[in-house]
């Protein structure tokens, strides 16, 4: 069973800034693509930022030039550094791992509990 663990979440003012961690642990053969999603109060969960196992990117357009995602694959984590927040960047945000199972080969999807950012005007 793999457990993907967030923090680094809280209150900051807008135009502040918060680095996001999550570290995947259990057994774990190689992990493929990880990402950030978030989901505000009466909205849709909705991709953040994601990364490959080589280090290529994609953003939402909304965080685009504030937002950057990076990794440490020996260390199983994924990172989101948030710059110049704003009150609409207010959500959970949560990670994704797609793990590959190393009987099947297969790619599993895990989440892990989120973490609450809040940034006030």
């Amino acid at each position: 069973q793999v457990q993907l663990v967030e923090s680094g979440g809280g209150l900051v003012q807008a135009g502040g800034s918060l680095r996001l961690s999550c570290a995947a642990s259990g057994v774990i053969f190689k992990i493929n693509a990880m990402g950030w999603y978030r989901q505000a109060p009466g909205k849709q969960r909705g991709l953040v930022a994601a990364i490959t196992s080589a280090g290529s990117t994609n953003y939402a357009d909304s965080v685009k030039g504030r937002f950057t995602i990076s990794r440490d694959n020996a260390k199983n984590t994924v990172y989101l550094q948030m710059n110049s927040l704003k009150p609409d960047d207010t959500a959970v945000y949560y990670c994704n791992a797609g793990v590959v199972d190393i009987a099947t080969m297969e790619v599993r999807g895990y989440w892990g509990k989120g973490t609450l950012v809040t940034v006030s005007s």
